[in-house]
């Protein structure tokens, strides 16, 4: 019977603090793009010699092009990657609508990675669009949010569970580590002040 409770809440832990998977034509899973995998660390040291985001075109929720450039102006760069179907996704977004106003100032971006766009073919879906920029309306997360790109898929592969954030310098390359759970303000603020302090050094 412990073990029973034991295994319950450990279960609910996860489903309060990060939502797993999910449809796999919307949302890929493999492992975090992070120092602390275990796995694939062949490929993760590939990726990461190149530079996790040095290199990649997409589009954002509004339809602009975006590309590794929006990375050069800043330090550091924040990436969160959400699912619109992510309780703990769409409740940690407004502390980082307000993060993204007060870090700017800092050399600090936040940019938003939506990863369950996208239709069973590959293509964009207009109504999860949609559903998404009614979501960062309604959550004040103003800031930009990529959309998944051909590009960007080896990124989303690694991922198996949202949110995730992770961090990268002005040219694409990984700072620190990426965390898979959901978070509160704090918490983000000394996670970002401490990658920030990594990249001044």
């Amino acid at each position: 019977m412990k073990q029973w409770s034991l295994a319950l809440c450990l279960a609910l832990a996860l489903v309060l603090t990060a939502c797993a998977g999910g449809d796999s034509s919307q949302n890929s899973s493999a492992q975090s793009p992070s120092d602390a995998s275990d796995t694939s660390q062949s490929d993760s040291g590939a990726q990461e010699a190149a530079g996790l985001l040095s290199s990649f075109s997409t589009t954002d929720l509004e339809g602009n092009a975006v590309d590794q450039s929006i990375l050069e102006d800043y330090d550091l760069t924040m990436v969160n990657v959400w699912a619109t179907y992510c309780t703990p996704c769409l409740q940690e977004m407004p502390d980082l609508g307000e993060l993204a106003s007060e870090y700017e100032d800092k050399g600090v971006q936040i940019l938003g990675l939506v990863s369950d766009v996208l239709n069973s073919d590959g293509t964009i879906s207009d109504s999860q669009v949609e559903t998404a920029q009614e979501i960062v309306e309604e959550t004040g997360a103003s800031y930009q949010h990529l959309l998944p790109s051909a590009d960007l898929l080896g990124l989303l592969s690694q991922i198996y569970g949202v949110p995730t954030t992770f961090f990268v310098d002005s040219a694409g390359n990984q700072v620190g580590y990426a965390y898979v759970t959901a978070m509160e303000r704090e918490q983000f603020v000394e996670i970002i002040d401490a990658a920030l302090a990594e990249v001044a050094a």
